[in-house]
Formats: structure tokens, C-alpha cells, sequence
């Protein structure tokens, strides 16, 4: 796990709320981890971020549910030292990516050890077209459904990417954008302390 400069400035203020986040892409130059960056950038101060990562998983197969691989157990474990999960993704064929699904799946079993029951859960996404997402936020909506993730339902976020707003710095030069992140990031952080009043962790 990779740990952001938000955590730093956390530890500085206080940690309330550990929100591990999941980039749907594989790539090193998605344009949803610079999305990322951004968000985390204007969060509320008392959100640690740390990045689950979820390239080295082996495709699910359930013949293996009673020998886990090291990195599903690590997914599973970073899952469980988190408050909350924030899944930051493109849309692939109107879908979700193949690696955020298979790392779904594996976090989701063994069957009765669904890590993402009951957990605080945000979805959002950035493309270079209008659609900004929709439908592939859509397709993990219901899977995190499924799997009783207690989702953030409004607002909805479909970002349309443009490389001068967004930088990989975590700058949002645009003001208009930069607000709407900003208040969608404390909107965030109100879900999630209210899921964890009714329903605490761990």
C-alpha cells in the first residue's frame, strides 16, 4: 500500500476516518489516478488515504477459496484496516474494468467472509468523453450493491477529463471543478461518520 501525502498531513491533525481508495485502471498514467490525486487533495483534513492496490491479483478462481493467495489476503487485509473505500474508475465497454472486478471478486469470498459488508463506500470516475463514467459507475453500483457496500448515493460525480484542470500535482485550476470535488469529498466524509455511528468497524 502506497501512502499519500494527505496521510502525512492527517497524522498532523488528527485521523478521524482511514479510507483506503481503488483505481479501477492498471495504468501508470490514468488519468483516474491523477483524479486521485485531486480528490485527495480537498478532502477534509481529518481523511488518511492510502491506495489499495489491486495489479498483482491472479484471476479469481474458486477452487483456490480454501487457500488464498498472498494477495488476495492482502487485499482482504487492507480492506479490513480501512474505515471506508473510495473507488476511483473508468468505464471500460460501458462496464468496469476487468482488474477492479476480479478484485471485487476476490474480496468478496470466501463465501461468508465478504469484506465489503457494511462498509462506507464512495464511487466516482473520469473520462475524456461527456458520458464522464456513467454507466461504468453504474455496473459497480451493483456489484458493491450485492455485496452490501453502503454506497454514496448522491451526489453522483461523472468527471470529463481535461489535462489542464486536473493535474497530477493534485492542482484543480478550474474553480467551478475544484468546488465540486471539494464538496463532493465532504459529502464523503458525512457518509461515511454516518454509516460508522450506526454501523462501526472492527
Amino acid at each position: 500500500m502506497t501512502r499519500t501525502r494527505a496521510a502525512v498531513r492527517s497524522q498532523e491533525v488528527g485521523v478521524t476516518h482511514k479510507v483506503g481508495y481503488l483505481i479501477g485502471s492498471l495504468s501508470k498514467d490514468s488519468i483516474n489516478r491523477v483524479l486521485s490525486q485531486c480528490l485527495i487533495a480537498v478532502a477534509p483534513d481529518d481523511l488518511e488515504f492510502t491506495e489499495i492496490p489491486i495489479g498483482d491479483l491472479p484471476l479469481y478462481n474458486r477452487d483456490l477459496d480454501d487457500a488464498y493467495p498472498a494477495e488476495a489476503t492482502a487485499l482482504k487485509d487492507a480492506i479490513a484496516a480501512s474505515d471506508a473505500l473510495l473507488f476511483i474508475t473508468p468505464e471500460y465497454n460501458r462496464s468496469i474494468p476487468g482488474a477492479l472486478k476480479n478484485a471485487i471478486d476476490w474480496a468478496s469470498r470466501p463465501w461468508g467472509q465478504n469484506s465489503f459488508d457494511h462498509v462506507p463506500a464512495g464511487v466516482i470516475g473520469a473520462s475524456v468523453g461527456a458520458i464522464g463514467t456513467a454507466l461504468g459507475q453504474q455496473s459497480l453500483r451493483g456489484c458493491l450493491s450485492f455485496c452490501n457496500a453502503r454506497q454514496m448515493t448522491a451526489p453522483e460525480a461523472y468527471i470529463q477529463f481535461d489535462p489542464e484542470v486536473y493535474l497530477a500535482s493534485g492542482e484543480v485550476t478550474d474553480a467551478d471543478s475544484k468546488a465540486f470535488l471539494t464538496a463532493y469529498m465532504a459529502e464523503f466524509r458525512d457518509h461515511v461518520e454516518r454509516v460508522l455511528t450506526v454501523l462501526p468497524r472492527g
